[in-house]
């Protein structure tokens, strides 16, 4: 938002209002564009239209066409023809999705509002009313709070007063209380998991005590840890854990283990293409100067462009004088990878919906405060 509204250099607020408004229809076409299928086909420009960064050897070049999408005129009926969404891949928690024909900073937006402002649930309180392990109080509350819970943070409140013991609205209780102790029957031995009972302390320990009517409406399956092979410490007999955990909602702008999602980034889609013929020993060591899929090698040992978007734009070609002539590599501006990975909670493609709403609600909120009287 910031990007945009800064290149209008204006102090009337006029051309604001009309940039938030814009922001708004491409949110909403955002919107209705993603939810409206998850595979659609891409109907783009041809590769000769689109702006791009050239990849010189120690430096980025700029198209001598293209003057920067900073100064594009935005036309709402344009966008919706050039804007498009496809989805690649979506396996369990990870999806990879392209965004093709938007601003960077509209682009940015939204990987900062996955990873910063879509909520979560995730421990804030621990009381420890027994510690005798090796491990710290802080160092052990640490570590449970960035424990990963199922919970959806759809169906929660944000919590008011922090003094409070909170209701069943905006806060989940659990509990671990555990004891070590030694396996009477076992004299010696070297595996210590034969020896001791509760040597090893994992997440899947931590028991949930239902608050309120909570019971009636989840159970612990549906708020419990989404790992319950995590490993919290380690102990030894006479050593014991009596905690009891509270879980809120937040966002990872205040803390990261509120953050829904493992990673959430992008990267511009490669272009490659070879200027001449590349046969025998070069083709082959053409191909291992690029990611594995890139290049591929017909049956005479000729080298082609595969799949140009496995390239992770190395530019190890350029260390060969016969072949830094061969290649000419770019990157599309306006095509953007996402790779969303989701802790669990909340689906990938959940949370960039989240993120659409999120942007949209931020909008409407700014235009509220500049059309007050």
């Amino acid at each position: 938002m910031t990007v945009l509204l800064k290149h209008n250099k204006c102090s009337c607020g006029f051309l604001g209002v009309r940039v938030v408004r814009t922001c708004m229809s491409v949110v909403g076409e955002l919107s209705y564009e993603y939810t409206k299928s998850l595979k659609i086909s891409l109907k783009m420009q041809t590769s000769d239209e689109r702006p791009k960064l050239y990849m010189d050897e120690h430096k980025l070049k700029q198209d001598p066409h293209d003057y920067g999408l900073a100064d594009d005129p935005f036309d709402i009926e344009s966008f919706k023809k050039k804007f498009k969404i496809i989805v690649v891949r979506y396996q369990g928690n990870e999806l990879e999705f392209d965004m093709v024909g938007v601003h960077p900073g509209i682009a940015n937006a939204f990987r900062r509002l996955m990873l910063s402002e879509v909520p979560s649930m995730a421990i804030e309180k621990v009381y420890i009313h027994n510690n005798t392990s090796i491990i710290q109080d802080e160092v052990l509350a640490h570590r449970l709070g960035l424990i990963p819970l199922k919970a959806d943070p759809r169906l929660f409140e944000y919590r008011g007063d922090e003094s409070d013991q909170g209701a069943e609205q905006d806060t989940l209780d659990f509990e671990l209380k555990v004891k070590c102790s030694r396996h009477k029957d076992v004299k010696e031995s070297s595996n210590f998991d034969s020896i001791y009972k509760n040597h090893k302390i994992y997440s899947g320990q931590i028991k949930w005590l239902p608050k309120g009517k909570q019971a009636q409406i989840y159970s612990e399956s549906d708020v419990g840890p989404i790992d319950d092979d995590i490993l919290i410490t380690q102990m030894r007999p006479g050593h014991e854990l009596d905690i009891r955990l509270a879980a809120v909602k937040g966002i990872g702008k205040d803390h990261a283990k509120f953050s829904p999602v493992a990673t959430a980034f992008y990267r511009l889609l490669p272009e490659v293409k070879l200027k001449k013929d590349v046969v025998g020993k070069d083709a082959f060591l053409l191909q291992k100067c690029f990611s594995p899929g890139v290049i591929g090698l017909d049956e005479n040992d000729r080298a082609y462009v595969k799949n140009a978007r496995y390239d992770t734009c190395s530019r190890n070609v350029y260390r060969y004088p016969q072949l830094a002539d061969v290649v000419e590599m770019a990157r599309i501006r306006d095509h953007y990878i996402f790779t969303v990975e989701s802790l669990g909670a909340l689906k990938p493609d959940v949370i960039f919906i989240e993120a659409v709403k999120l942007l949209k609600s931020k909008c409407r909120k700014f235009l509220d405060e500049i059309e007050a009287p």
